[in-house]
């Protein structure tokens, strides 16, 4: 890491808050030498925390902490949130990147709460509706990025292309892919499968300068060379769980196995280097940290229900976004890509 990175961190977020977030701030700050990070929560309590810890000097020292009276439920209204908590740990680690004495945050708290607290406080990009949700899920070829996962239920076809010109700005700014293979998630490959939107979307996508390849079904998502998959954030999200579903399952049911019989065990003690590297490759945690791409700054989105590993991997992310600049790279390709879209886009 050659320059310093300043993230905010959403101390009180997720299901398992103060113990997850300070466990993983740690393990961060040992795997990225130059990263500092603000701490915001209840101060006592973070304090308590990290001095339980006996963190060593070296990284206590890139450790801030900042006060925030309130915190945001993981089931609490956004609306009310938004409103009624303009203290919660949430919203004032928002406020430090609107700020810039922060470059990004990286919260497990309430998804809607966060979406909708980053896009009062930090504005969309200008030609940008609506900010969605993008992250790589592994696949066939190493992994793919797809967006929507859930910020967006229902969607406009103009819409739709505009989560398309973010993938592929955040994919070419974070792996240096000149031009991303963009997909469509559709239910069939077929020029005349899908509704009204997922139709005029390809149209739209076609008469594009983006590198469109066309249709994907669900499975083609991990067994097809695509970098980014676009969809509606009610289908993104059933997608993503339901990818995570069957990892578990697969886990599940090899472990089931080995450990059928004396015979089935010894013949695990073989196989685990190669189980090891199955297990790491599958496991969700390594994909965890969904960008909000489309605002005026870096929010990351963790899994509530994250552990420590998980949410390091959220920092990751984070740190790579600050580091490639992404917003900046992504307002200079929409740019470009966005006078294709119809006017009747605005305010959709």
């Amino acid at each position: 890491m050659t320059a310093p990175v300043v993230l905010a961190i959403d101390a009180m977020g997720g299901d398992h808050g103060l113990k997850m977030t300070v466990d993983a701030a740690l393990l961060a700050l040992a795997e990225h030498p130059g990263l500092q990070l603000i701490l915001v929560g209840d101060e006592p309590q973070m304090a308590a925390a990290l001095k339980a810890r006996k963190p060593e000097s070296a990284r206590l020292e890139r450790i801030t902490l900042q006060h925030a009276s309130e915190v945001v439920g993981m089931d609490e209204s956004p609306s009310k949130a938004l409103r009624n908590k303009k203290d919660s740990s949430l919203r004032v680690a928002i406020n430090l990147v609107r700020e810039r004495r922060a470059q990004a945050i990286v919260s497990a708290g309430n998804t809607g709460a966060l979406m909708a607290t980053a896009k009062f406080v930090l504005k969309t990009l200008p030609g940008i509706d609506r900010p969605a949700m993008i992250s790589p899920i592994p696949s066939m070829n190493g992994h793919v990025h797809m967006l929507d996962l859930g910020a967006n239920a229902e969607c406009t076809a103009e819409q739709l292309f505009q989560f398309a010109v973010m993938g592929s700005a955040l994919v070419t700014a974070v792996h240096g892919i000149a031009r991303p293979r963009v997909a469509l998630l559709n239910i069939g490959e077929e020029e005349i499968k899908g509704n009204e939107i997922i139709k005029q979307t390809a149209q739209l996508l076609q008469a594009s300068q983006l590198n469109y390849a066309g249709f994907v079904e669900g499975d083609g998502v991990f067994l097809r060379d695509f970098d980014v998959v676009v969809c509606d954030g009610f289908t993104g999200n059933i997608a993503l769980k339901t990818g995570e579903g069957v990892a578990k399952l697969i886990y599940h049911y090899i472990k089931q196995e080995f450990t059928r019989s004396v015979f089935t065990r010894l013949a695990a003690l073989a196989a685990m280097p190669a189980l090891k590297a199955l297990g790491k490759r599958m496991d969700p945690r390594n994909y965890n940290g969904a960008s909000f791409v489309g605002l005026n700054g870096i929010v990351i989105k963790s899994h509530g229900s994250a552990d420590a590993t998980a949410f390091t991997s959220a920092i990751r992310v984070a740190v790579r976004e600050v580091q490639n600049d992404v917003p900046a790279r992504i307002s200079r390709l929409l740019e470009i890509a966005l006078p294709q879209v119809p006017k009747a886009a605005s305010g959709s």
